[in-house]
């Protein structure tokens, strides 16, 4: 199992995230990733190993970040590699995600058929794409994320964040623990 960290609404939400991926390690990992929100803008940093590797390339304390996701993968779908790490994005949305959907392939086909690209072999890139999708139909960020949960099939515990709508993280989950405090 992977693991996943988030803080909104606080400029400390970098050093947050980074402290509670370095508390899960001890699970052995192979990659680790994390998103930084300010202004509208989404900065994503990922590193294959140890979450130290991913402290090396992360900017200094930066107080405008006031939101932040991060993850540490144990790899079901690809390789160890930054691609595959998480968190995946599309557009705006930002998702770090534990367990599998099951079903991703067929939700992969229809989304490359509709013109997006993907460049991980994980499952979990499928669900910005949807989510980005819904919100370009029209739907809120909540519309589109339920959007998400009523497609996907399998255990999951998803992590969403969205510049467009800032200090505001979602979390979802079937089937797999997630804990919010």
């Amino acid at each position: 199992m992977c693991g996943i960290v988030g803080a909104v609404g606080t400029p400390n939400a970098q050093n947050i995230v980074l402290n509670g991926l370095q508390k899960l390690e001890y699970r052995g990992y192979d990659s680790a990733g994390i998103a930084l929100a300010n202004s509208g803008t989404l900065h994503v940093f990922k590193a294959v190993g140890k979450v130290t590797n991913l402290k090396d390339i992360l900017p200094s304390h930066d107080s405008s970040v006031t939101s932040a996701v991060g993850h540490t993968r144990w790899a079901t779908h690809g390789a160890p590699s930054e691609n595959n790490a998480h968190p995946h994005v599309q557009g705006s949305i930002a998702v770090v995600h534990n367990g599998i959907i099951e079903n991703y392939q067929s939700l992969r086909n229809d989304l490359q058929a509709a013109g997006i690209t993907f460049i991980s072999e994980t499952d979990t890139e499928t669900i910005p794409a949807l989510i980005h999708r819904a919100k370009t139909e029209g739907k809120t960020l909540r519309e589109a994320v339920q959007n998400f949960v009523a497609q996907a099939k399998g255990a999951f515990a998803v992590g969403v964040m969205d510049t467009e709508t800032p200090n505001t993280l979602i979390g979802t989950r079937r089937g797999a623990p997630l804990c919010i405090g």
